[in-house]
């Protein structure tokens, strides 16, 4: 990995600069970078993401919960920064249900849906995978957030992160690079380059009050993400919607959207 972006701050942080196309384009650096929570950015690293590399976005694919327990960040304070807020779970609010008027709290935080096994059978049969379970989740219930998260890329730099950047962070990615025309092994081995820095990532988890409290209850490889998880659910949108962007254009993508973000991202 030469995308890999060093950071005192955050430790799953690479750019998606350099990625090829399949009709011989490439994608630009400092457009679109992944990463894990952002909470803990230093001076310098927000100096060299804001400055050096020209992020002017942050989709955060956070919930509320996440949000309120690990309060704002770094970035929050950075006028050239614009935060989209774009959770991937069916959340409380004022126009959806009565636990609005009750502020999330800590104790509520879904962590087998944040980090989700990566090889641990699902109630649907020895088959399923649960995590891909999970990612299919996370299109049926924020469709908006998703088809949001990638009209944002199209607006300038951005970056995507949720807790770990792995899995919330995974599939939106995903989504993205197919769009543009990456092809699909290329999207599937980022995927899976994230497990390069799992140490670093559950480490940095189990110091926040907000992770900690299941991830020492699971053997830490079990987080490791495995390209044949990404396989499966690129697979299973082929199967019922055509691919990615026939998924995307059902809820609402459209010509123009991907034009859009192929000029936002491509060379």
């Amino acid at each position: 990995m030469t995308r890999w972006i060093e950071l005192d701050g955050a430790v799953n942080v690479r750019d998606m600069g350099g990625l090829t196309t399949t009709d011989g384009g490439a994608l630009r650096t400092g457009r679109l970078l992944r990463s894990d929570n952002l909470q803990g950015l230093t001076p310098a690293d927000v100096d060299r993401l804001v400055t050096h590399i020209g992020v002017r976005h942050v989709i955060d694919l956070r919930s509320d919960t996440e949000v309120v327990a690990e309060g704002p960040g770094p970035l929050t304070r950075e006028p050239r920064v614009t935060i989209h807020h774009l959770s991937l779970f069916a959340e409380g609010g004022g126009l959806t249900d009565v636990e609005a008027d009750t502020a999330p709290t800590v104790d509520t935080v879904d962590t087998d849906k944040i980090l989700p096994w990566q090889n641990r059978p699902d109630e649907d049969g020895p088959e399923s995978e649960r995590s891909v379970n999970h990612y299919l989740a996370y299109l049926a219930d924020r469709p908006d957030s998703v088809v949001d998260a990638l009209r944002v890329m199209a607006q300038g730099p951005s970056i995507v992160h949720c807790a770990a950047g792995k899995d919330r962070t995974g599939v939106v990615i995903a989504l993205a690079l197919d769009a543009v025309g990456v092809p699909r092994d290329h999207i599937v081995a980022d995927y899976a380059a994230t497990g390069d820095r799992l140490e670093a990532i559950l480490g940095r988890l189990r110091d926040s009050t907000t992770y900690a409290q299941d991830l020492d209850s699971r053997p830490a490889d079990s987080h490791r993400p495995h390209a044949a998880t990404m396989e499966k659910f690129l697979t299973i949108l082929d199967e019922r919607h055509g691919g990615p962007l026939g998924w995307l254009r059902h809820h609402g993508w459209t010509d123009d959207d991907t034009a859009a973000l192929r000029a936002a991202l491509r060379t």
